[in-house]
């Protein structure tokens, strides 16, 4: 049987702790982890705050030596070793992936921590991408005891599975301030 994707997935800050959430799938409800400085309107690059807003989702990646191709209506790639994203402001590569070795800074995706084994591309800071308003916006895996994020919102494996079988190309993200 298929199911129906979700057309918005809502995630809310916690008012004890700015740093945690919940995030709204269906009628469902998981907790996550957002960014070690809360939520913001104002996103730069290294506040390490998760941005307020609607956004969409781009497309997934996932490590393929660590699990199997999970179901999602979202275009989906494996993460290979030589992935990075530039962070590099001034870049012309700038919140967009690249291939490391990279000449500027960036972040490697392939990691041996695991919270990129399962990563959800947020469309924050495209169309157009303005240099300084941060980059690398992600859904990822949540690290033991939902530490904080540098700005993306991060959920735990158990879950991830089926938040991707509900989501595809018109889903919405929206992070509520």
């Amino acid at each position: 049987m298929k199911r129906t994707r979700l057309r918005l997935l809502r995630v809310h800050r916690s008012p004890l702790d700015h740093r945690r959430g919940h995030i709204r799938v269906g009628g469902a409800s998981f907790p996550c982890a957002l960014g070690r400085g809360g939520t913001t309107r104002a996103k730069r690059e290294g506040d390490g705050a998760s941005p307020v807003g609607c956004f969409r989702l781009v497309g997934a990646y996932y490590r393929p030596d660590r699990m199997r191709r999970p179901r999602t209506g979202l275009p989906l790639a494996p993460l290979r070793p030589d992935d990075g994203w530039c962070d590099e402001p001034r870049d012309r590569r700038y919140n967009r992936p690249v291939r490391l070795p990279y000449g500027a800074s960036c972040e490697a995706m392939w990691r041996e921590d695991r919270v990129y084994d399962v990563v959800v591309d947020i469309a924050w800071n495209r169309g157009p991408i303005r240099p300084g308003r941060g980059s690398a916006i992600f859904l990822h895996l949540a690290r033991p005891g939902f530490e904080p994020t540098a700005g993306c919102v991060a959920v735990e494996r158990r879950h991830v599975a089926r938040i991707l079988a509900r989501i595809g190309r018109n889903t919405r993200i929206e992070i509520m301030g």
